[in-house]
């Protein structure tokens, strides 16, 4: 049984209803998952121990929120290499976040992702729901 850890940094809610939607899904497929709000990550050693990841944000003024820019410094001390891991996030209208979490991931940590960013204006819009469960499952299937 593998350990995903889900950070996510939210402005109005939506992306940490996200969070926990992708949580779920890592535990329907008998994983472990937690959710932390980034800003609760002090320091890497915060971020280890974990078998997955899956790193979000809002998108806020075409950019993710400070508080995981901040996350993605530490964690690049974390020894993420090779770990499995996604990328998410709501907005309103751009959508960059996640697209920009999920390169850092690929390219900085060098992660073994799933096959792209989950991107959602919101989790009850358009099966939302489902999409958020189903990208949690992907990220427990590669572990």
């Amino acid at each position: 049984m593998g350990k995903v850890l889900v950070v996510y940094a939210s402005r109005s809610g939506e992306t940490e209803k996200i969070a926990n939607l992708i949580a779920e899904g890592v535990r329907f497929t008998g994983n472990e998952a937690g959710v932390k709000n980034a800003n609760d990550i002090k320091n890497e050693s915060d971020l280890q121990g974990f078998d997955g990841y899956a790193f979000g944000s809002a998108t806020y003024h075409g950019d993710m929120i400070q508080g995981m820019k901040t996350m993605l410094f530490l964690a690049e001390k974390a020894g993420l290499e090779n770990k499995v891991g996604g990328g998410f996030g709501a907005f309103g209208w751009s959508g960059e976040a996640p697209d920009r979490i999920f390169d850092t991931m690929v390219n900085v940590f060098q992660m073994d992702m799933v096959s792209g960013p989950l991107r959602l204006k919101s989790s009850s819009l358009g099966g939302g729901i489902q999409m958020a469960q189903d990208y949690g499952k992907q990220i427990a299937q590669k572990l």
